[in-house]
């Protein structure tokens, strides 16, 4: 039976006594979903966002918990610190020659990390580090000669995808 009440649909329990359920379906009327749609927030622009929300000012407190991440033992902690875009220089070097092929790769696909550090690994023996490095959007030209004649199909083959995104 309809509950004109509260507007929903209730059923009573002959065991229990009149316990009324209510049901987790909601039926609006078109009027009600137009007005839905008529008062619906208007969608932001990724400027309008940042605007909105800048980004916390880069201090030298948060280069040290970058650093203290960067000599953790735990090489996913290691890669929290390769992946940021506050890193500095001197540790996305450090980082770029970490044993762990994970934090390599963190440090090859950041785009802010220096094209010096992009060269040398290019070089990585890690196919996936290679790959990341190819499609960074900001590996200097050298490096994607170097990389569209590399020995994995895959990494040229990756190449030639970013090729083909510039060319679009």
């Amino acid at each position: 039976m309809f509950d004109d009440r509260r507007g929903v649909w209730a059923r009573p329990t002959g065991a229990v006594g009149n316990v009324s359920f209510m049901s987790c379906i909601r039926f609006n009327t078109p009027a009600q979903r137009q007005a839905m749609r008529d008062h619906r927030p208007s969608m932001l622009t990724s400027e309008d966002a940042s605007r909105l929300h800048p980004a916390p000012l880069v201090t030298e407190s948060k280069i040290r918990r970058l650093r203290l991440l960067a000599a953790d033992a735990n090489p996913k902690i290691r890669e929290s610190a390769a992946s940021s875009f506050n890193t500095p220089e001197d540790l996305f070097v450090a980082l770029s020659k970490d044993p762990d092929e994970g934090v390599r790769a963190c440090v090859a696909r950041n785009e802010t990390a220096p094209f010096v550090v992009l060269r040398s690994l290019a070089n990585d023996p890690s196919e996936r580090v290679r790959g990341f490095v190819a499609v960074n959007f900001f590996a200097p030209a050298d490096v994607m000669r170097r990389l569209a004649d590399d020995r994995s199909e895959t990494v040229r083959g990756l190449v030639s995808w970013k090729g083909a995104l510039s060319d679009a």
